[in-house]
């Protein structure tokens, strides 16, 4: 089968092509890139395999063995160095070239184009470790160690075979079927290299598949392998199901296959309902999933989505029973904002201004539909836009993303009253310029104005006249603001 699409026939492609002949490699397009190509989905990461012909001549480059600096062994797969280095002397100064002697790979990059060489190998794997002994071999060998069908794909560059598509596990039919499967046994699979199974699902997430069964089954079976893996391999793989389409499927997934509570054992507690005297609350992991799709729709950022997951964080710590009012998680949010840090740290996902917004977002979710229920009055309006700062129009999103009810009229009622409350941010915003201000008068001139030295007088004062803007006692005006300084002064006898 031949591959008949303009992206094939592309310069870059058919000059890599010339030079292997040359060289006389056989060299193909393999993986991601394939796949894509016939998913028609962008992608400018290609990796190109690279085989010593059968009948080389005779001193050509492909019977030269390479050696690194410091050995006199022969390299591992050093052809596809070899093929790198003759791109990049063909593609000239605007290629970049970086070659990797130890695991005898090569990089070019040219503009948005980054090509990957190596040499095909075959891998083998000890129990206790994801890191394969790898060594030489053939096109079917390299197939064979792909992860699943779908990116098992080659496509032969070499000039009399171009555009020939090789597909020895029927990964275009799976394709077709919109199914995800390994070219092996499964359990061997996943068991050699566990990230795989992270891979799976995230694969079905981004492109819409399932799980073929025997390998949903697989995974299943080798969970527990998912705790060689390091954290931060794992957080990659979840931070691509976060920026998928519905990052919901791959949730679920991660649920349905047990391996939700070994990564994860925090999102796990919020599963299940509870039922006393014939009250029950929602699943709010359900309800946590859902959120995270509504604000997915509305915006690509990965930490208000990652708020989005963690909003309701709190809520298993927090649950009770009420004779009156049922269920309750009162301070789930304050709770929910204490854990951030923790789970951020045990999950190694970034411990700076990321984690700061999210925890940020999680403690300020229920303030807006707060300020519903209390009627709007300035003062709160203008204390969440002070608490918030840039991040309200994300806090506003998340809130409304948190409206999951299947009342209809509940739902359009709460998106009206979250209107009007931002109507109220605007009016407020353009009057009294709240978000990320500080008191006009500052601590430095407080001291000079009354005299003081250092002291705990001095913060105490200028957070009265922090509280008195926000309440609306004066505007955010310096003037204002000096003058209720001065009362303030003469009430403390400072003065």
């Amino acid at each position: 089968m031949t591959i008949a699409d303009k992206k094939i026939d592309s310069p870059i492609l058919r000059l890599i092509g010339e030079e292997a002949d040359k060289l006389q490699l056989d060299c193909y397009v393999i993986g991601g890139w394939v796949r894509d190509l016939i998913l028609h989905r962008e992608s400018n990461d290609i990796d190109i395999v690279v085989i010593k012909q059968s009948t080389p001549s005779a001193g050509s480059l492909s019977d030269t063995p390479l050696k690194t600096a410091d050995s006199t062994a022969p390299l591992r797969s050093g052809i596809g160095i070899l093929l790198a280095e003759a791109v990049a002397k063909r593609l000239g100064k605007h290629a970049h070239l970086s070659v990797f002697r130890t695991y005898g790979t090569a990089q070019v990059k040219q503009h948005d184009i980054e090509l990957e060489f190596v040499g095909a190998r075959k891998e083998s794997y000890q129990h206790d470790s994801r890191n394969p002994i790898v060594e030489d071999g053939t096109l079917e060998e390299d197939q064979n160690r792909r992860d699943f069908t779908i990116n098992a794909l080659a496509i032969c560059l070499n000039k009399d075979r171009y555009g020939e598509l090789i597909d020895p596990f029927g990964g275009i039919k799976d394709m077709n079927e919109g199914t995800i499967r390994t070219p092996l046994d499964p359990d061997i699979t996943f068991s050699d290299d566990p990230l795989r199974m992270m891979r799976a699902i995230r694969f079905a997430c981004q492109l819409g598949f399932y799980l073929d069964p025997k390998t949903f089954d697989a995974i299943e079976r080798n969970r527990e392998r998912i705790q060689i893996i390091t954290r931060e391999r794992i957080d990659d793989e979840l931070n691509k199901i976060m920026l998928s389409r519905r990052p919901s499927v791959g949730w679920l997934l991660l649920d349905k296959t047990g391996l939700l509570p070994l990564i994860f054992p925090e999102l796990a507690a919020l599963k299940g309902i509870d039922t006393k005297e014939g009250r029950g609350h929602k699943d709010v992991f359900l309800h946590t999933l859902q959120v995270v799709d509504n604000i997915s729709m509305k915006s690509d950022k990965l930490w208000l989505r990652w708020a989005a997951l963690l909003h309701d964080i709190g809520k298993p710590k927090t649950k009770a029973w009420d004779t009156t009012a049922g269920w309750t998680f009162r301070n789930h949010n304050y709770v929910g904002a204490k854990m951030i840090p923790h789970i951020f740290k045990a999950m190694k996902l970034p411990q700076n201004e990321k984690m700061e917004y999210v925890r940020k977002l999680v403690d300020l979710h229920m303030r807006p539909i707060n300020l519903i229920e209390d009627t709007v009055t300035d003062s709160a309006v203008r204390r969440l836009l002070f608490e918030a700062g840039d991040d309200i129009e994300d806090l506003m999103l998340l809130c409304d993303a948190d409206i999951t009810s299947r009342n209809e009229a509940k739902v359009q009622r709460f998106h009206k009253n979250y209107q009007l409350v931002r109507q109220k941010m605007v009016e407020l915003e353009e009057r009294d310029r709240i978000r990320n201000f500080q008191p006009p008068v500052r601590g430095e001139e407080i001291m000079a104005l009354l005299n003081l030295p250092p002291c705990s007088t001095v913060g105490e004062l200028k957070n009265a006249i922090k509280e008195a803007i926000l309440d609306g006692i004066i505007p955010n005006d310096y003037n204002e603001a000096k003058e209720y300084l001065f009362s303030l002064a003469k009430e403390r006898g400072l003065l």
